[in-house]
């Protein structure tokens, strides 16, 4: 009789626990559009605008306090072609939006330009309701 001592005992066959986690929403209310101060809290929506906003305004790789998986890559499109520009920001929104497990979907771009600053006007669907936001990347050609 041969004993394979490498094959598990069917009784110590141990099934990892897996867990998931949510973002909370209740954060710091940061007035950007008065004198960027903070007042007070925000939840939800306010707080995914808020989330929203500082997602896209932050180079994505340039702060180390930040995880490589937050913020948006820019810096590279200054100075490319403008058709060039509309499909990679409307990519790189996306990618950067959609890391947040509160967003559901990123939708209805609509790009303009004016003399080398590209805009992008965008539906954010979040699992507390839509966001209209939008994104300006200056310095095109």
């Amino acid at each position: 009789m041969t004993t394979n001592l490498l094959l598990p005992d069917s009784n110590s066959v141990t099934v990892a626990e897996v867990s998931t986690y949510t973002e909370p929403s209740q954060t710091y209310n940061l007035e950007y559009d008065k004198d960027s101060q903070i007042r007070g809290y925000c939840d939800e929506l306010k707080a995914m605008r808020q989330a929203v906003y500082k997602t896209l305004n932050t180079e994505r790789y340039k702060y180390i306090i930040y995880s490589w998986d937050y913020g948006i890559e820019l810096e590279d499109l200054f100075g490319q072609p403008i058709p060039y520009v509309y499909a990679e920001l409307q990519r790189r929104i996306e990618e950067a939006l959609l890391n947040d497990d509160r967003i559901t979907s990123v939708h209805d771009f609509d790009f303009s330009n004016n003399g080398g600053d590209v805009l992008a006007v965008f539906q954010v669907d979040t699992i507390y309701g839509t966001i209209k936001a939008s994104k300006g990347v200056q310095g095109i050609v």
